[in-house]
């Protein structure tokens, strides 16, 4: 198939692929490998978008073609569509306030927001800027119980009801790209910093005047001389807490009084001790594939979570998705809704705000059409027989 080559303006993309064409274009070449890399052979990365492409779709004709409708009931949040946007890191490196373009984004088209630990904007500051945001938080588990516990109360401070600990990157996955382009954690290597000067848009639009952006959330916990993005990587790095287990969770269960999500769920024994902990929901994810390389993609560990834990909480699903008709297989084999990041990111990159709104709005046509081609216009409808799953080798 002939790919159409959109230009600068992200109004012309006609695909999430067209705005991760114009984003790769855009940004230097170590931004765009942080956006879009995985780990070691990449594998899962690859395969998170394969596992989709081999669904394929049975659909029933001559079924009225009106009354489309998306709405989804989420963790008790009536939703327009079944989708939030996911956690995602470090954003201001691609686009400056990129954390609250996202917001704005999400908060206009009636959607959650998810701000990672690691985000650039602080938890304050996206609440401030976007103050309808149905925020919910991502949180790490940090050794320090002062600090985790500071966290907890500022996101209920600000409002978010809904926390989603990610439980699969105590430790960083193998991100070769990391260690080809930078000497020491945040110092490029000199190829890297001639591209940068390659590309004065995005010097433009991520680092001036302010430079290199910081973990706004972890600001405040760092010393004084400190408080740069390595300081915060270094921070970040030694606070991960490597012995986080089912008991820390639990811990964590009741000490949270609101919805409580956990993110990094791949095997049906871990959805089934979610479920006997009293969560409110799991994220089946494999953060991206940035983290062990060779797992199975996300949708195809669906079908068995869902299972034994479909109906006993809600089932969300990350990586990979980059159509309408993604997000329609997905909820077709038991997911309740999905987390978008890259999708998101790549619009966020070459519009800001109306880009991030671009591939929302992208995705939510395409899911709007597909089910009406489909013949099942009704999302809550949507059952697994009308797709099934080919094994290729």
């Amino acid at each position: 198939m002939r790919r159409y080559h959109p230009g600068p303006d992200f109004r012309h993309a006609h695909s999430i692929a067209e705005l991760a064409a114009m984003a790769q274009r855009r940004l230097p070449n170590f931004a765009w490998e942080y956006l879009a890399g995985g780990a070691e052979e990449e594998i899962t990365l690859t395969r998170n978008r394969q596992a989709f492409a081999n669904i394929r779709l049975l659909p029933r004709t001559l079924v009225p073609c009106t009354g489309v409708d998306t709405r989804r009931t989420l963790l008790n949040q009536d939703l327009p569509l079944p989708m939030a946007i996911g956690p995602t890191g470090y954003n201001a490196m691609l686009h400056r306030d990129a954390d609250i373009h996202l917001a704005r984004a999400a908060t206009a088209r009636g959607l959650p927001f998810t701000l990672s630990t690691v985000s650039t904007s602080s938890l304050e500051q996206v609440v401030a800027a976007v103050p309808e945001v149905n925020l919910w938080f991502q949180l790490y588990c940090l050794r320090d119980p002062k600090v985790q516990e500071d966290l907890l109360q500022r996101a209920s401070a600000v409002g978010c009801t809904t926390l989603l600990l990610t439980s699969d990157a105590v430790l960083l996955g193998n991100r070769e790209w990391d260690r080809r382009n930078f000497v020491r954690p945040r110092q490029l290597s000199l190829r890297n910093k001639f591209d940068v000067l390659c590309h004065p848009r995005w010097l433009r639009q991520a680092l001036w005047p302010q430079g290199m952006p910081g973990v706004a959330n972890v600001e405040r916990y760092l010393p004084k001389n400190q408080r740069t993005a390595a300081g915060a990587a270094h921070f970040i790095g030694a606070q991960m807490d490597t012995a986080l287990d089912w008991d820390a969770l639990a811990r964590l269960r009741e000490r949270w009084p609101h919805k409580l999500l956990l993110k990094g769920v791949l095997h049906p024994a871990d959805a089934e001790k979610a479920v006997n902990l009293g969560l409110d929901g799991i994220v089946i994810s494999n953060h991206g594939g940035r983290q062990l390389d060779g797992v199975p993609a996300t949708v195809d560990c669906l079908p068995a979570i869902a299972a034994v834990a479909k109906g006993k909480l809600s089932l969300l699903l990350d990586g990979g998705i980059r159509r309408g008709t993604d997000i329609l297989k997905a909820c077709a084999l038991g997911a309740d809704g999905v987390l978008l990041g890259r999708a998101t990111l790549y619009g966020v990159t070459v519009g800001g705000e109306a880009g991030a709104g671009h591939a929302l709005d992208l995705l939510a046509n395409e899911l709007r059409l597909a089910l009406s081609l489909l013949g099942q216009p009704q999302l809550d409808a949507l059952r697994a027989d009308f797709s099934t799953s080919l094994t290729v080798s």
